[in-house]
């Protein structure tokens, strides 16, 4: 099977857009890690790409995230600005960096966005291409079938409880979302792998207003078609024997496919 790591060999001008999302990145070493050294090399290659118009990362880039300006504090500074420098590298180059909330990097802002050109958007979002509608999002609004977690989602991102949680210690907010994690798991395991998908129905009505709808969350790569439309799932990183494995959607003039790394 052909690979990103193919075409960028082979055919790099025809790469217009690439789709991302699930990085799970580390707090403490974003970088330096398997997971943190296989997206610096990953953006190295998208800056190969001499027509890349548009970058996306469709939610938990990070496994958490705690505020903008727990970013600046010095430890992490140091530790993000690898990340930092290669994704102002591309932002010089004229292509567009565009970032989505998923269900753990909830807190991430606009200003941490600010310093590499990035632009945080919104879900669902909508953008034409090859003449199709394409709806993103991260996907967890999807999963409708698990009332619990939609009741959380509701409460947890909500704009008064972000304000509150912003407001609160550093130290406090680590423990807050080290319970959650924790909480996450234990009821994780409780649960059905169908309740932890997407529901059919909630599908079918993100797909009402696009031929395309592109999200991760599920960690469960595919590409299913819908009637005359098409759902395209990101696959999440992992790690597996030693290497770093991920599923991403990648761009031309003439299709939307979805590729190993």
């Amino acid at each position: 099977m052909q690979s990103f790591a193919d075409l960028v060999t082979d055919n790099p001008s025809a790469i217009t857009q690439v789709i991302i999302s699930d990085l799970h990145l580390s707090m403490n070493e974003p970088a330096t890690n398997p997971l943190g050294q296989a997206f610096l090399d990953f953006l190295d290659k998208l800056a190969l790409l001499p027509n890349l118009k548009q970058f996306f990362i469709l939610g938990d880039w990070f496994e958490a995230w705690l505020g903008d300006d727990v970013a600046d504090t010095d430890t992490l500074a140091d530790a993000l600005q690898p990340i930092i420098a290669k994704l102002k590298t591309l932002s010089d180059k004229n292509c567009q960096i565009f970032i989505m909330h998923g269900n753990r990097d909830f807190l991430l802002g606009q200003q941490f966005c600010d310093k590499f050109g990035g632009q945080l958007i919104f879900e669902p979002f909508y953008l034409t291409l090859n003449g199709k509608k394409v709806r993103l999002e991260h996907g967890d609004a999807l999963c409708t079938d698990d009332k619990g977690y939609q009741r959380f989602r509701k409460i947890i991102q909500h704009p008064i409880t972000k304000k509150i949680l912003l407001a609160l210690p550093i130290k406090k907010r680590q423990q807050i979302a080290q319970d959650l994690r924790q909480k996450s798991k234990t009821d994780n395991a409780k649960k059905s792998l169908q309740i932890m998908d997407v529901n059919e129905q909630a599908v079918r009505q993100a797909l009402q207003k696009a031929d395309i709808l592109i999200h991760g969350h599920t960690h469960r790569p595919a590409l299913h078609q819908i009637g005359d439309k098409q759902r395209l799932v990101l696959g999440d990183w992992r790690i597996r024997d030693n290497q770093v494995l991920a599923e991403i959607c990648l761009i031309d003039e003439t299709s939307i496919i979805l590729l190993p790394l």
